[in-house]
C-alpha cells in the first residue's frame, strides 16, 4: 500500500464512531472480539467487519492465544497520521502568528489613523 493509500485507509477507518470506540477500548489493552462486541448493540460478525477495516488500515493487529484471538492497537498508523497532521498544524500556527502581528499593529496606540475612503 502506498503512503497515500495507507493514509486514506486510516482516515476511512477513523471516520466511523464504532471503530473509534473500539480503538479507545484497545488503548486500555488487548481484547477479544466478544469483549469488544459487548458495549455495542450489534452482532459479532458486524464487529468483525469493523475489526477488518481497522486491521487493513494497520490500526490493530490480531494474535492467537489458544482459542482466543486477541486484538491489540498498533500505534504506528496513528503516529503516521499525527505526523501528517503536524505539518498542517505548523502551517496554521504560522498563519496565526502572522495574524497576531497584524492585530498588534492595528491596536498600537501610536498608530496614525488613516483617512477612510468614501466617507464625507
Amino acid at each position: 500500500m502506498t503512503p497515500s493509500e495507507q493514509l486514506d485507509a486510516t482516515f476511512t477507518a477513523l471516520a466511523d464512531p464504532t471503530r473509534r470506540a473500539i480503538l479507545a477500548r484497545l488503548a486500555n489493552g488487548e481484547a477479544s472480539v466478544l469483549e469488544l462486541a459487548k458495549p455495542f448493540a450489534m452482532s459479532q460478525p458486524a464487529i468483525s467487519k469493523h475489526l477488518k477495516v481497522l486491521e487493513r488500515a494497520g490500526l490493530i493487529s490480531r494474535g492467537r492465544d489458544a482459542q482466543r484471538r486477541p486484538c491489540r492497537i498498533e500505534a504506528r498508523s496513528l503516529a503516521d497520521i499525527r505526523d501528517w497532521l503536524e505539518t498542517y498544524r505548523q502551517i496554521w500556527e504560522q498563519n496565526f502568528q502572522r495574524l497576531d502581528v497584524v492585530l498588534e499593529e492595528l491596536q498600537a496606540p501610536d498608530r496614525k489613523a488613516s483617512p477612510r475612503k468614501g466617507k464625507r
